[in-house]
């Protein structure tokens, strides 16, 4: 990478395929520098320090994956939509699994409020909309999704469900169906 070609953008994207390669905890701003074949100091009028790369990542990845569960649930409903979102999300942390992990960095308050976390939770109550779910119930059926998806990928990324059968794939349609159900029961509750 040219010194001419450093933007902060552009550092935040190496920023990221560096964490899907490394992980997200083994990114800083000294390994960013060794990437892109720059003294440290070059980096320094782009990014205050790692934290500041660390949260651009996670801004960054919380983007890219309300972009995919957008495109992956633009007209669908019900069980179809809920499929959908639970597909883009599980794809997006396989695929990326350092970005992944960046989009789950705790944020200040204010810097969360302006980011795409924002528009992952819209999403959840769009899908949860179909199910006619009143509040509160909307609101736990959002956590439940959030904790459902978040923990099984977890899991597999780490390789917990390699060692047994059903397959991975069989377990999260299963997991799928299984939430389809439970919305639909709790439907008016």
């Amino acid at each position: 990478m040219e010194k001419r070609g450093l933007t902060p953008e552009r550092l935040t994207r190496v920023g990221a395929e560096l964490a899907d390669e490394v992980g997200f905890d083994e990114v800083t701003v000294s390994a960013l520098a060794r990437r892109c074949g720059v003294k440290l100091p070059s980096l320094y009028s782009h990014l205050k320090n790692s934290h500041d790369l660390r949260v651009r990542i996670a801004l960054f990845a919380l983007d890219e994956l309300a972009d995919r569960v957008a495109d992956a649930v633009a007209g669908r409903a019900g069980r179809d939509a809920l499929a959908a979102f639970a597909e883009a999300y599980r794809d997006y942390a396989r695929e990326h699994p350092g970005r992944y992990a960046a989009a789950r960095l705790r944020l200040d308050p204010e810097t969360a409020a302006a980011s795409a976390g924002v528009r992952h939770a819209q999403m959840a109550r769009a899908i949860l909309r179909g199910y006619g779910l009143n509040e509160p119930d909307a609101t736990h059926a959002v956590r439940l999704l959030g904790s459902v998806f978040h923990g099984f990928v977890s899991l597999e990324l780490a390789g917990g469900f390699a060692h047994s059968a059903p397959d991975e794939r069989e377990s999260w349609d299963w997991i799928v169906d299984s939430l389809d159900a439970l919305l639909r029961s709790r439907s008016g509750s």
